[in-house]
């Protein structure tokens, strides 16, 4: 109970009533875990510096379709992350990372008054992700498993040292902001109510994935 009215009153303090995004296909970030970003479209520079004025939040989110391409649609739902590492290039570009803070869900688009869109956001669904990591379970070896074979199904090179090393609330993020699922698939992730339904259809997305496609492949797997 504790930490629903801690989460609360972090909520009532912290959190806008109008929140910058950028839309991104294929790019989510999750609660607590960690976005490294390049920026260097004028209009999203425009944000990031407008957001280091302002509580340094940026709500990350899906482009829901192709339609449009300099207005799409968007998703319903996405992720505010705080700015908390900033870096300028001698090129003009912001190197930044997001740490994700709480997910929202659109109420409507707000008036466009700057280069980049804003909306104005529901958090109350959501406040949970303001508490402490749920802890979660997962079948390590099953998971690292299918991670060894989907990489190198997709020519991913990672150190499995520190993929061995990382705890599940560091490690589960990771991979799925990593993986070039569908951004359908993706948006499904980071909607998942609890991490522990996360997990597991992150398992299940894992294991359609490495399915032998063909009767080739699949003998080339014994």
């Amino acid at each position: 109970m504790s930490n629903i009215i801690d989460a609360s009153r972090t909520f009532a303090s912290t959190l806008p009533e109008e929140l910058p995004v950028f839309p991104l296909a294929g790019a989510v970030l999750l609660p607590h875990a960690r976005l490294p970003l390049n920026i260097f479209e004028p209009r999203y520079l425009a944000m990031v510096e407008d957001a280091l004025g302002k509580g340094r939040l940026i709500g990350m989110i899906q482009p829901n379709g192709e339609e449009d391409e300099a207005h799409p649609p968007l998703y319903s739902v996405g992720c505010a992350g705080r700015i908390t590492s900033f870096n300028e290039t001698d090129d003009g570009r912001l190197m930044i990372v997001l740490t994700g803070v709480c997910r929202f869900r659109i109420i409507d688009e707000a008036p466009n008054k700057r280069l980049y869109r804003s909306v104005r956001p529901e958090w109350k669904d959501y406040l949970a992700d303001l508490g402490d990591p749920e802890q979660v379970d997962i079948d390590r070896e099953r998971l690292i498993g299918l991670l060894k074979i989907y990489f190198k199904k997709n020519s991913i090179q990672v150190d499995w040292s520190v993929v061995q090393n990382a705890p599940n609330d560091v490690l589960l993020p990771t991979v799925i902001m990593i993986c070039p699922f569908a951004p359908n698939e993706k948006q499904a992730l980071l909607e998942a109510p609890t991490i522990t339904m996360r997990a597991t259809m992150l398992m299940a997305l894992l294991e359609m994935a490495v399915m032998p496609q063909t009767e080739k492949e699949a003998e080339l797997r014994h």
